[in-house]
């Protein structure tokens, strides 16, 4: 029998400064027809496999905690113990009846350190104040409440000391209203979209990078590049600790501008400046880690895919992927950061029309981290010189690959 191809959802959850601190991981397997998965057992159990055994925990969480899904039965398994309970966070799944025994089993879980969730919370009702006493967290889902609905049942779940997650937050103005409303926690993709500012203008350390990489894709003399870096203080010393990192692939260390862009090559300096930008750079005021982290991500993704059609067309895919999230990052019109940058037209129809074989990359990428199996079936038919299995596979090598960067830019 075939081996089953499953691969590991991450969906990012942010507190309310747009600091990333957790992942809700899930589990989905690469010949489902539809991302509903019925046996939740199952389910949950191959997530634990794959995060804490076959890939290691690090590799898929990095420093944040992840949320797990737990149904009744792996709820009172000990399996679940065995898990390290400063990483994890447990949801009770909104299909658990409550009663006296499930309490009972939150409450042993709770003494022995664990954290717990209810997910998926809609409405109060009396049959879950057992539930409201020992939980720390509650993850409303606010897509089917109106603004009415959400208020009233914030304002109930307020008489227990539990924290409060918005879930399926996919709006600025979204975010806003569960911000007002009080929420801790957001779950959802409201902060990859940008909320255009008329007029804006970039900081001078955002307007250095952006010219810097301009010089590198019109391919300046290394002396013009010296002479930009040098002007910036700070962007020297960013630079020099990312590329003294671990991740960045040298055997020793860069004591210089000159020696860096030398030793790195210009395809290799590229890529770093375009995932410094997220790292220099602030969103709505807030950290930009969960755009550095979509954004490293999907380009990596689309790196390995590309390989399985054009090797040569590798380094495009990983600038589309980079460049996609531009626009979220500095408030901006995308077409107006990409017009300033001088990139081919291949790279730019991708970006801002979603053409040809690398915006067909583009979009199952944003697919995948969207948790949407049956579109992105569909986008595979697409690209017919792409399986499932290697697509699923790719997507476990950028997550880790995507913490590793991360951390070597900290």
């Amino acid at each position: 029998m075939e081996e089953e191809q499953i691969y590991i959802g991450r969906q990012p959850i942010l507190d309310r400064q747009g600091n990333l601190v957790a992942f809700e991981l899930l589990f989905r397997s690469g010949r489902e027809k539809d991302a509903h998965v019925t046996d939740d057992v199952i389910a949950t159990a191959t997530v634990i496999s794959n995060a804490f055994s076959s890939l290691g925990i690090d590799a898929v969480l990095g420093k944040h905690k992840g949320f797990l899904n737990l149904d009744a039965f792996l709820l009172k398994s000990d399996t679940i113990e065995l898990l390290p309970r400063d990483r994890v966070v447990f949801e009770l799944l909104e299909t658990i009846h409550i009663d006296a025994d499930i309490i009972e089993r939150c409450k042993q879980l709770k003494s022995r350190g664990f954290t717990l969730a209810l997910d998926d919370f809609l409405t109060f009702s009396e049959a879950f104040i057992p539930a409201l006493e020992i939980v720390d967290i509650v993850k409303v889902d606010i897509l089917p409440l109106s603004r009415a609905e959400l208020k009233e049942t914030v304002s109930q779940l307020k008489k227990w000391p539990v924290k409060l997650l918005a879930e399926k937050v996919d709006s600025p103005e979204q975010h806003q209203y569960c911000l007002d409303l009080g929420f801790d926690l957001f779950q959802g993709y409201h902060f990859a979209k940008p909320v255009i500012m008329s007029g804006k203008q970039l900081s001078p350390s955002e307007l250095a990078l952006m010219k810097l990489l301009s010089l590198l894709l019109a391919d300046a003399e290394t002396i013009e590049l010296e002479k930009l870096i040098k002007s910036q203080p700070e962007l020297i010393m960013k630079l020099m600790r990312l590329i003294n990192s671990v991740g960045s692939g040298l055997t020793r260390k860069i004591t210089s501008i000159h020696d860096a862009i030398i030793a790195l090559g210009r395809n290799q300096l590229t890529r770093w400046l375009k995932l410094l930008l997220y790292s220099q750079t602030t969103h709505h005021g807030k950290s930009s880690e969960p755009l550095m982290q979509i954004a490293s991500q999907r380009a990596r993704l689309m790196e390995l895919l590309a390989a399985y059609s054009d090797q040569n067309l590798q380094e495009e895919a990983f600038m589309v992927g980079i460049l996609s999230l531009l626009g979220a990052l500095f408030n901006m019109p995308l077409d107006e950061l990409i017009s300033t940058l001088g990139v081919d037209e291949n790279v730019e129809s991708a970006l801002l029309c979603g053409e040809g074989e690398l915006g067909k990359l583009l979009r199952l990428a944003e697919l995948f981290e969207r948790d949407n199996l049956p579109d992105i079936e569909k986008a595979l038919t697409q690209l017919p010189w792409l399986s499932m299995e290697q697509a699923c596979a790719a997507q476990q090598q950028a997550i880790i690959w995507t913490n590793q960067m991360v951390t070597g830019m900290e």
